[in-house]
């Protein structure tokens, strides 16, 4: 098979947008952001400068740092230009972030020149047209693609010959690789392997007692560069969720349940926006030395009110918590909805004087928390999210990460 599949993913985008703004910040060390970091200029990252670093922290590795404002209309308005470029060559055309996307060039060869040639002329009318940098990986898989744009970074172009995958992907690190974060990178190193060869090498039981059959099976296969995944163009999401980063909190009511609050508020707001509304909620807890546990409920009738999916939470988290009673911190909170329905049918539910029935969407009580959520929808769309919302969220919860910089992070329900 020939290598047609193109990841293009543009160069420290936010900072990238902030540079072509102001032309006065160029080739200097700048970071999005105040009290947290949320984006980096490749010449802040050459001091070690990192997305999610607090801004303290950030100052102490680069006094030149230069702090600037998110201008979130502009991220997406350039995001979408840049992905849109893409779509002038190929009609199969994958966007899975505001600044990446895959795209699948088998089709139009004829027309435009070899998948290479392609991803040339992408990269220069990116350039050219937008102003932004941007690097693409060619390759024949999926995985391999993505894995190729991160080694031609920055802003540049590497293409994979289908005959020497294997010999440009097994010399790589491991962190490179698709699904290994932090956590599972150093798990792998503490198992001296660090390179994508040493882990394609490891033994499958090895693999599962270390990561779990799922993550080890899917590992192992990326490893080998088996990645039968196609270019989805209609890519939805089938869940909802948000979660937020705390550092290092007690796990306390006064941490938790504002957190969750919050969080609920943002997703129930993402499914009303869509006529959407979900049966299952699942948790997730991250505690002080990295690990995280799940937790989840489903019901029979879909849910979308926030202090229902709010309420469910924080029972889960305490669930949660109650099973690891050695746990007396917390670094993450998570909440997700799923198995979402599209405009559920509502069935009206008698007053039976039940435990949960306020979460029920039927009863009469259940109606009056959708009623509410409904308003401070309208009130929001008109005024701004700011402008209404919940007590408890709004002075519980300490956002070092603005929405919107969040929102663009949402793909499509």
């Amino acid at each position: 098979m020939e290598a047609t599949i193109l990841h293009a993913d543009l160069d420290a985008f936010y900072a990238s947008v902030e540079q072509l703004l102001d032309p006065s910040l160029r080739g200097k060390p700048i970071a999005v952001g105040g009290g947290v970091v949320l984006a980096a200029s490749y010449e802040a990252k050459a001091f070690g400068v990192q997305s999610a670093m607090p801004g303290r922290r950030a100052r102490e590795l680069c006094p030149e740092l230069i702090f600037v404002e998110g201008h979130f209309k502009d991220y997406q308005r350039l995001g979408d230009a840049s992905i849109e470029v893409l779509g002038d060559f190929t009609p199969l055309v994958e966007r899975i972030s505001i600044d990446e996307a895959f795209a699948d060039v088998k089709g139009c060869t004829h027309l435009f020149g070899s998948p290479t040639e392609i991803a040339q002329k992408i990269r220069h009318r990116v350039r050219t047209e937008i102003g932004l940098p941007i690097s693409i990986g060619v390759a024949r898989t999926k995985h391999l693609a993505k894995i190729a744009s991160q080694v031609a970074k920055p802003d540049g172009l590497v293409t994979v010959d289908p005959d020497r995958e294997l010999a440009f992907l097994h010399d790589l690190p491991v962190g490179l690789m698709w699904g290994v974060g932090p956590v599972t990178e150093a798990r792998l190193a503490a198992s001296g392997v660090r390179t994508i060869g040493q882990l394609a090498q490891m033994p499958g039981r090895s693999l599962t007692r270390l990561l779990g059959p799922a993550a080890g099976e899917k590992l192992s296969a990326l490893a080998w560069n088996r990645d039968p995944r196609e270019i989805l163009t209609n890519r939805r999401s089938h869940s909802a969720g948000a979660q937020s980063a705390l550092g290092r909190k007690p796990a306390q009511p006064h941490v938790i349940r504002p957190t969750l609050a919050h969080l609920a508020d943002r997703i129930g707001t993402r499914l009303r926006a869509k006529s959407l509304a979900g049966r299952t909620v699942t948790v997730r807890v991250r505690f002080a030395d990295l690990r995280a546990v799940t937790r989840s409920a489903t019901f029979d009738a879909s849910l979308a009110a926030t202090v229902s999916l709010t309420e469910i939470a924080e029972e889960l988290v305490q669930a949660a918590l109650a099973d690891h009673p050695r746990e007396k911190h917390i670094s993450l909170l998570a909440i997700s909805v799923s198995h979402l329905e599209k405009d559920p049918r509502l069935q009206l539910e008698l007053p039976l004087g039940l435990a949960n029935e306020a979460r029920r969407p039927g009863t009469r009580r259940g109606l009056a928390r959708h009623a509410a959520d409904r308003a401070m929808d309208a009130i929001r769309d008109r005024f701004g999210r700011d402008a209404i919302g919940y007590g408890s969220i709004a002075l519980g919860v300490q956002r070092s990460v603005p929405d919107d910089f969040r929102k663009l992070a949402e793909r499509d329900l």
